[in-house]
């Protein structure tokens, strides 16, 4: 009996226990203090906010061409200035496209993203978000001459809408509206151009930006999606963890709504810059391509210094990739071949993001340096195999009566061999140096601001696609005319000598 009391008297107590315990801890939990991250702390201290946005948004954000330099203006930009202010920092804001913004943030390269970005359940998975700044709805952008034939979304069957890559409309289509064809480009002037030529039917925008394109555009006017729209709101993305800068922008936008500064002074602001470029005569002559001259040398300027430093250190490294696999040293040959197999077989496209993303999870490579290097890297294979098949052109026969002179192996290279193959592959070397010119405008994509980035902004601050593109093409095709001519000049000489 008395053991069995002793039973019931420790269950009692365990159970007690278990009661209080789980009390205590909570109430520890409770009272216990919150650990905050150190992303505002990193901000403070480098005394900057490096805010990431893909300028081609009016009136969120959109590139100006103010007293010859490009300036990028919006409320977006008003929005990331008002949190810089209030942290007491300086806005860096760095540009690319809007589907790079994400693995920007995610690589450290940005801190925030502010690009008229939607706070959709599926972002917030792998970002943050502040509270929501600004909502609007969804439009259709159509031509004019259609305005009768479509009236929403629903009236598209069969037809094909663009959105920008990666966006909210983008995926409103996806889901919504399955009898329609989506195509997606990264820039919405690209879109806008599409339409104009009749590549598909509508572009889907955000409300306020198809105000701003259909005000700005000839033939174009805008009409309602009809989208049901699961959306708080556009909203500011932080990285993943960033709570300190989250509650940071939280209040600095809650006094933007309590002042209502996007209607009142951001909007207005805005709109100061967006050229009405269907009924100001002053649009025509600001809108003239001679008034952006300054923005097309900038941009010949970048592709030519990209072209040069790529040149160089591309046909440096081909040229030891050629001799390393030409070498009776299996290992220099495996690691040769290996590098040139694999360069070719991955698109440069990839090579290039993966340097300036992925790399920058290990060290932080801005983007020129980011285009110079993938460039570079990717044209090093190919010389690498114009150069090997140059030397392997050359007849056994004269290295065998080189070294039957006493020549070494490296004298009979340098001397005998080389000088041989360059006056082969030199018409295969020219054109790879005039590939490289046309192949260095994918650094655009990164921020890099050669001429196909240029172009883009003058796209954009105009309303005008096609001509900026011929300029575009005219600047190429002298950049690469001139090269050609040069290169045979000196095959010229060779064939001479």
């Amino acid at each position: 009996m008395k053991k069995a009391w002793k039973w019931l008297e420790s269950i009692l107590l365990l159970m007690i226990l278990l009661t209080i315990i789980p009390q205590n801890v909570g109430a520890a939990s409770k009272t216990a203090p919150k650990v905050t991250d150190n992303y505002l702390q990193k901000v403070k201290q480098k005394g900057e906010l490096i805010m990431g946005t893909s300028p081609d948004f009016p009136p969120y954000e959109f590139v100006k061409n103010i007293n010859g330099k490009s300036k990028v203006e919006g409320i977006d930009v008003e929005i990331g200035k008002k949190v810089a202010h209030d942290l007491g920092v300086k806005l860096v804001v760095r540009t690319m496209d809007f589907d790079s913004l994400l693995v920007a943030l995610e690589t450290g390269k940005i801190d925030m993203v502010i690009s008229g970005m939607d706070a959709t359940p599926k972002r917030a998975q792998s970002v943050d978000f502040s509270h929501a700044y600004y909502k609007s709805g969804q439009d259709l952008l159509i031509r004019t001459s259609d305005k009768n034939k479509y009236h929403d979304y629903h009236s598209f069957a069969g037809k094909a809408i663009g959105a920008q890559t990666g966006s909210l409309q983008a995926t409103l289509i996806k889901q919504q509206a399955k009898k329609v064809t989506l195509k997606t480009m990264d820039k919405d002037s690209d879109l806008i151009l599409g339409l104009q030529t009749k590549k598909f039917d509508a572009v889907a925008v955000d409300t306020a930006t198809a105000g701003a394109f259909a005000k700005n555009t000839s033939g174009i006017t805008a009409i309602p999606s009809g989208f049901k729209v699961d959306s708080a709101g556009s909203a500011i993305a932080f990285h993943k963890g960033a709570k300190s800068l989250v509650n940071a922008a939280n209040k600095s936008i809650a006094e933007i709504k309590q002042k209502d500064l996007i209607n009142q002074v951001y909007l207005p602001k805005a709109g100061k810059y967006l050229t009405n470029g269907k009924n100001q005569k002053a649009a025509k002559v600001s809108n003239s391509m001679w008034a952006y001259k300054d923005f097309f040398i900038a941009g010949v300027g970048y592709t030519l210094f990209i072209s040069a430093i790529s040149v160089f250190f591309g046909f440096l490294l081909g040229a030891i990739l050629a001799l390393m696999r030409l070498s009776h040293n299996q290992f220099a040959h495996t690691i040769a071949t290996a590098y040139i197999e694999f360069v070719r077989g991955t698109p440069l496209m990839v090579q290039l993001l993966f340097i300036y993303f992925g790399l920058g999870l290990i060290i932080n490579i801005p983007a020129l340096l980011s285009g110079i290097i993938a460039v570079a890297l990717n044209s090093a294979a190919y010389v690498a195999e114009v150069i090997r098949s140059g030397v392997s052109s050359i007849a056994k026969g004269q290295t065998e009566a080189s070294r039957s002179l006493g020549l070494s192996r490296s004298a009979t290279m340098r001397y005998v061999i080389m000088p041989q193959a360059m006056k082969n592959i030199w018409p295969a070397l020219g054109n790879e140096f005039v590939s490289l010119i046309k192949e260095s405008s994918i650094v655009s994509v990164i921020g890099v601001k050669d001429l196909i980035y240029q172009s883009r902004i003058v796209q954009a601050d105009t309303y005008r696609g096609v001509m900026p593109l011929v300029i575009t093409m005219i600047l190429y095709f002298i950049i690469t005319f001139s090269l050609s001519s040069l290169m045979k000049v000196f095959e010229r000489k060779m064939k001479h000598d």
